[in-house]
C-alpha cells in the first residue's frame, strides 16, 4: 500500500474522532472519540517510520512514538472512566454538560 492510503485512512479517523469529541455528550463516547484521534496518530506514526525505512534511513521512532501514545492511551482510559464513573455516582447520568454542575 501506499504512504497516502495510510495517510488516507488516518485524516478519516481524526476527523471521525474530532466529530465524536465536539457533538457528543456521552462522557463513554468522547472517551472512545479520543481513542480514534489516538489511533490515527499511531497510523501516521508507523506509516512516516516504515516509508523512512524504505527510504535508506533504518529507524524505529515512528513506532517508539506509537508505542509511548498506546501508554498514554492506556492512562487517559483509566483516568477518564474514573472520571466518568464519579460523574455517574453523583448524578446518575454520564453526560459530559452534568460535570460542569459540579463546580464547587
Amino acid at each position: 500500500m501506499l504512504l497516502n492510503q495510510y495517510l488516507l485512512l488516518a485524516a478519516a479517523l481524526f476527523c471521525i474522532g474530532v466529530y465524536g469529541v465536539l457533538t457528543r455528550k456521552n462522557g463513554v463516547m468522547v472517551l472512545m472519540s479520543i481513542e480514534l484521534i489516538l489511533n490515527a496518530v499511531n497510523i501516521n506514526m508507523v506509516a512516516f517510520g516504515v516509508h523512512n525505512a524504505e527510504a535508506g534511513a533504518a529507524s524505529v521512532g515512528g513506532a517508539v512514538f506509537a508505542l509511548f501514545i498506546i501508554a498514554v492511551a492506556a492512562a487517559e482510559v483509566g483516568v477518564g472512566l474514573a472520571i466518568v464513573l464519579l460523574i455517574y455516582r453523583n448524578r446518575r447520568s454520564i453526560n459530559v454538560a452534568d460535570a460542569s454542575l459540579m463546580k464547587g
